[in-house]
């Protein structure tokens, strides 16, 4: 048999498309290479509670009809993210809102805090790098207590020697609210877990995991949406694209059921080697007797580990480019890995059913 699509990658994105394949009657087979399907968002149950396994995953979307699609597969328990920013024996609320500002300084009201931080711009018309735009967006004081450490931890990288395109808008809020993802009114976690969602959305296609050469699957199939690492494909024949990774380590703690009273804590200090602990049954509000923690350690990506953030400076932009124009008969790049862009939940889930349309078309 000669499948109509092989998908390479049975992440998010890759049971997405698998799914709007299918649903309009396409035969279509995904090869994994891991023995388990879920990519980044993968997750297990264990001692009764739902571990996200390559760290946090919040599905967070302002798209009624997105939300509205990922509940025909499972159901979504609402979740605001609220985390917390541990800085030298206290804790501080994120985003920055009116609570943080009221640690900080003392301030009760939006003009005292806007003024706190006027005063504490470090003005710069043309940033060039992280540092200088992070300064005139937020200020000394913010920068350096929540940001600097953070970054430099989480990229490997001086922040002067970041360039400041990779620093998005720091949202500073001057109202009362801790809900990390405001702007977006649809907000959970499946209820019964990413791997389950991501199980249903592959239903209707042929899977196999533990495929190491995915290539020798490649005669099975008309045409073939690869999903991986787009400089791999090529063999690395311009180079190899940067990435940062991540390193987990994980606890179960058997003397408490609650250990810190929150799902997220950030570390930003580089007293501590990891950037954020997770405490995983928070999501969903489980009960268990017993809790487990996974600390997130940021490492570079020597080939062996995971990518998982694009470094996109303009090096590697360039670099990506050259791949991107190269072009294979019967072969489509996607995903994350494939077009070397981050992305979150929503932004995979549209650009599956983005590229299905066009397929179909």
């Amino acid at each position: 048999m000669k499948f109509d699509y092989l998908i390479v990658g049975a992440g998010l994105f890759g049971a997405t498309l698998a799914q709007e394949l299918t649903r309009i009657g396409k035969t279509v087979m995904v090869v994994e290479r891991k023995d388990e399907i879920g990519g980044m968002c993968y997750t297990e149950k264990r001692d009764d509670i739902t571990v996200h396994k390559y760290g946090a995953h919040i599905f967070r979307t302002d798209d009624y009809g997105l939300w509205k699609y990922v509940n025909e597969f499972v159901t979504f328990k609402p979740f605001i993210n609220s985390p917390m920013s541990y800085v030298d024996g206290e804790l501080y609320n994120l985003p920055f809102n009116m609570n943080t500002f009221k640690q900080l300084w003392g301030v009760v009201r939006p003009e005292e805090a806007k003024g706190k931080i006027a005063d504490d711009l470090v003005h710069c018309s043309s940033p060039k790098n992280l540092e200088e735009k992070a300064l005139s967006m937020v200020g000394k004081t913010i920068y350096e207590m929540f940001i600097k450490e953070y970054t430099e931890k989480q990229w490997g990288k001086k922040c002067t020697e970041l360039p400041a395109s990779i620093l998005g808008r720091i949202p500073l809020r001057f109202t009362y609210d801790n809900n990390y993802y405001s702007g977006k009114q649809y907000q959970g976690i499946p209820i019964t877990g990413y791997t389950f969602l991501i199980e249903q959305l592959l239903s209707e296609a042929v899977v196999l995991t533990g495929i190491r050469d995915w290539r020798k699957m490649k005669k099975y199939a008309k045409h073939i949406i690869y999903t991986g690492s787009i400089d791999e494909y090529f063999s690395y024949c311009f180079g190899k694209l940067e990435y940062r990774s991540l390193y987990f380590e994980e606890y179960r703690l058997d003397y408490t059921d609650n250990a810190n009273g929150v799902a997220v804590i950030n570390y930003p200090s580089k007293d501590v080697d990891y950037t954020r602990e997770i405490e995983h049954k928070h999501f969903l509000d489980e009960e268990s007797d017993i809790t487990i923690i996974s600390r997130e350690f940021p490492r570079e990506f020597d080939g062996t580990n995971e990518r998982y953030y694009p470094i996109a400076t303009d090096k590697n932009l360039e670099l990506y480019r050259k791949y991107a124009n190269l072009t294979v008969s019967n072969t489509t790049f996607a995903g994350r890995l494939g077009q070397y862009k981050y992305t979150d939940m929503e932004q995979t889930i549209k650009g599956a059913k983005k590229l299905a349309s066009k397929l179909c078309r």
